[in-house]
């Protein structure tokens, strides 16, 4: 797939805007990964007083995105695209430093992992996917507005994540269920504590 010409139209309009929006887009292309991780602090923290599903479900999150993030680097390690902000003639200057050679372009990583985010934390704390899939767009995005992807690296890092968060999810949740009910009945106080006191309590 050849996005380069969207890549041009995207980079050039990032170019046109005031130099505060382009900062916070450079802000937010890494940034925005850490308001992730304190999301799924969130979710732990507020899941500790559900069942343990719920704890379950809180904890695999960031374990599926991360299974997510190891899916993209094998990946992108086969594939061995060139950065577009050294591969695409013409075009604007990325607004962020280019990465070195032999750091690859296709799939996203930023991308998979707030793909993976996005879906574990929606299935986590269901009522936040309002907020987690606009963040996992606009982050996407972002990759490309600083110049650092194609948008075909970002689809796929999207797509990637989310499918592989997904799956990880519905194979995790179970094993770890039962983890935390046993951490709620024999544990010690550190691991009653990680786990919750469950509903009612």
């Amino acid at each position: 797939m050849d996005s380069s010409e969207i890549y041009r139209d995207i980079t050039d309009f990032a170019h046109t805007l005031p130099s505060w929006v382009q900062r916070l887009a450079e802000i937010w292309t890494e940034a925005g990964l850490l308001l992730f991780g304190a999301l799924f602090v969130a979710a732990w923290w507020r899941s500790r007083r559900a069942d343990s599903r719920a704890v379950a479900l809180a904890v695999v999150a960031p374990l599926a995105t991360a299974v997510a993030y190891v899916c993209s680097e094998l990946l992108k390690s086969a594939v061995d695209e060139e950065r577009p902000c050294r591969a695409v003639a013409g075009a604007a200057a990325s607004l962020v430093p280019c990465p070195p050679v032999g750091d690859w372009s296709f799939p996203s990583n930023h991308s998979a992992i707030a793909g993976g985010a996005a879906v574990a934390l929606a299935l986590a704390w269901p009522r936040i996917a309002s907020l987690t899939v606009p963040m996992a767009l606009l982050m996407a995005f972002s990759r490309v507005f600083v110049g650092v992807h194609y948008p075909h690296d970002v689809a796929a890092g999207l797509v990637l994540g989310a499918i592989v968060s997904f799956a990880a999810v519905r194979a995790l949740t179970g094993p770890v269920r039962g983890v935390v009910g046993s951490m709620r009945s024999g544990g010690g106080s550190f691991a009653t504590w990680l786990a919750g006191p469950g509903a009612g309590s």
